[in-house]
C-alpha cells in the first residue's frame, strides 16, 4: 500500500458523482491498511456548536458536515495543543481531537479563538483498500493541506482554492461545469 500521509487533502475530481462528495475537499486524518478517515472542509452545517452541545449553549461557532458516517458524532481540528491535550497531530501544528473537558473550559472562557478550531458533525471513512481504489480511479486529486485551507478559507471557496494552489492543469478544473451535459 502506497502511503497517503495524514494531512493530505482529497480534492473531489469534477467527474466524481457521489453526492456525498461532489466538489468537496477532505482533510485526511488517518490512512492505514485497515481503513482511513477524515473530514469534509467545505460543507457547512445549519447548526452552531451551542445548539449541538448543550454545555456550550452560548457558543455560536459554526459546525461542518465532516462526512456521511456517524452524523451523531462531534469531532474537531485545532491549533491549540497547549490548551487541549491528547490531540493527534495530523500536520505540523494542527491536531485532531483531544481532551473534551479542557476544550469546553477554554471555549467557556473564550481562550480559544474561533479561527484556531473547527468542528465537524460526522466524518468521512473508507474501509481497508477502498480509498486506494478511489485514488487509482482518479476520484480524488491529492495535495498536502495547509493551515490556511483548513482554518481561514471560506467553505464555498475551499475546493477552488485547493485546485488553484496546485496550479497548472488542476487550476483549469475550477471552471469545469458540475454537469457537463448542461454545457
Amino acid at each position: 500500500m502506497e502511503k497517503t500521509p495524514k494531512g493530505t487533502l482529497l480534492i473531489a475530481n469534477p467527474f466524481l458523482k457521489d453526492p456525498n462528495f461532489l466538489r468537496t475537499v477532505v482533510v485526511l486524518c488517518d490512512h492505514e491498511e485497515e481503513g482511513s478517515f477524515g473530514f469534509v472542509l467545505n460543507r457547512p452545517f445549519d447548526m452552531k456548536l451551542g445548539e449541538a452541545v448543550p454545555e456550550l449553549k452560548d457558543s455560536d461557532i459554526p459546525l461542518y458536515i465532516g462526512g456521511p458516517v456517524q452524523l451523531e458524532s462531534l469531532h474537531f481540528l485545532h491549533e491549540v495543543p497547549d490548551l487541549i491535550s491528547d490531540g493527534e497531530e495530523i500536520l505540523p501544528g494542527i491536531f485532531y481531537g483531544g481532551n473534551f473537558e479542557q476544550l469546553k473550559i477554554h471555549l467557556e472562557n473564550g481562550t480559544i479563538p474561533e479561527s484556531r478550531i473547527r468542528f465537524f458533525i460526522g466524518y468521512s471513512g473508507w474501509s481497508g483498500g477502498q480509498l486506494e481504489n478511489e485514488l487509482t480511479e482518479d476520484s480524488w486529486i491529492t495535495t498536502m493541506a495547509t493551515r490556511k485551507l483548513i482554518f481561514d478559507t471560506d467553505a464555498d471557496q475551499v475546493w477552488k482554492e485547493s485546485l488553484r494552489k496546485m496550479g497548472g492543469k488542476y487550476e483549469e478544473l475550477i471552471n469545469y461545469p458540475i454537469d457537463p451535459q448542461l454545457n
